[in-house]
């Protein structure tokens, strides 16, 4: 392996004056680290993680908790995974992924550790036990979700509630009188996660303002789940002729069975939903969609947290304002 003493040799310089180099704890002419960083790309150096980790107090890894549990879809959250990692290698951090369901614990069990410089949370909950736990780590947190009460934590997601209404203003100026909800799995709301709150709440205040008949259902993501849900929809409005799909999981078996029931899209009932744009291509019918910003959520939040590591301590929420791109799944009711 490359060594420093290789690096120092090649540039003609001490072994002292790489590890400044790469520390960047004192000033060196440009001309000198320019000679350095040349030596370092040429003959393939890469820094021990260990000796850095030791010399710089610093592990250069980032910690992302990411629970999976059975109501997530997987791909979905790959988006937000993909993003995470991506903007961390632009700061030469690489990324701790943790699914686990440990909850407080597992945040104290990271921070205690070692294992990482700074946390960012997923599948944030409205009352979540692991904000006030974050909030008490000597480690900087980042937030992707918004709790009812983030504290000085910074905060990014999509903004949820305006996407919802986004979704019904749309039916609405379309023509559509009864709309409904397809929502995600019940136990998402059960466990008062925040961004499936706020969506409902987001569907049934736009609703009451354009003074459609709406309903809403939690869909368990299965062809059976599908089944039930459509059949509670259809009940309680046999003339429903508006659907707003949040719930990636369920959008394949609920076109399949919209089409097994003779219900034609968009010409019996528009369907928009809000999905990453590449979960929206490549279908019989092209749908509307307010796209899911996986990456500039991802790549916001690995940016608030470097802003925290070197010392800029500027809590903030920013929610990602929709955008609705219509498609062939939606269109005018006569």
């Amino acid at each position: 392996m490359v060594s420093i003493a290789d690096v120092a040799r090649d540039a003609g310089v001490s072994s002292s004056t790489v590890s400044y180099v790469l520390s960047g704890k004192r000033s060196i002419s440009s001309e000198t680290q320019r000679r350095v960083e040349a030596s370092i790309h040429r003959l393939g150096y890469h820094p021990h993680a260990g000796a850095r980790a030791l010399a710089s107090s610093r592990t250069s890894v980032l910690a992302l908790i990411m629970p999976l549990r059975t109501d997530i879809d997987v791909p979905v959250l790959m988006g937000f995974v993909n993003s995470v990692v991506t903007t961390a290698r632009n700061y030469d951090y690489d990324v701790l992924l943790l699914t686990n369901d440990e909850g407080p614990a597992g945040l104290r069990r990271v921070a205690d550790s070692a294992m990482a410089d700074a946390l960012l949370l997923m599948d944030v909950e409205d009352d979540d036990p692991r904000v006030p736990v974050l909030q008490s780590l000597s480690c900087p947190g980042v937030l992707i979700g918004l709790p009812n009460d983030p504290g000085d934590l910074s905060c990014v997601d999509l903004d949820f509630s305006a996407a919802a209404k986004r979704c019904v203003r749309h039916l609405a100026d379309l023509g559509h009188e009864q709309v409904a909800l397809v929502g995600p799995s019940p136990v998402v709301y059960e466990r008062g996660t925040s961004f499936a709150g706020r969506f409902l709440r987001g569907f049934t205040s736009a609703a009451r303002e354009r003074g459609l008949h709406a309903t809403s259902q939690a869909c368990l993501p299965s062809y059976e789940g599908v089944r039930d849900c459509l059949d509670r929809l259809l009940t309680d409005q046999p003339r429903l002729t508006g659907l707003v799909v949040h719930n990636e999981a369920v959008l394949d078996p609920l076109l399949s069975e919209l089409h097994s029931r003779g219900m034609r899209i968009p010409e019996d009932i528009s369907v928009v939903a809000v999905t990453p744009d590449e979960m929206a291509a490549n279908r019989p019918v092209p749908l509307t969609t307010v796209p899911l910003p996986s990456e500039d959520i991802g790549r916001i939040a690995v940016e608030m947290t470097m802003r925290e590591l070197q010392g800029v301590r500027s809590p903030e929420i920013r929610l990602l304002s929709p955008r609705l791109v219509p498609a062939r799944s939606t269109a005018q009711r006569y």
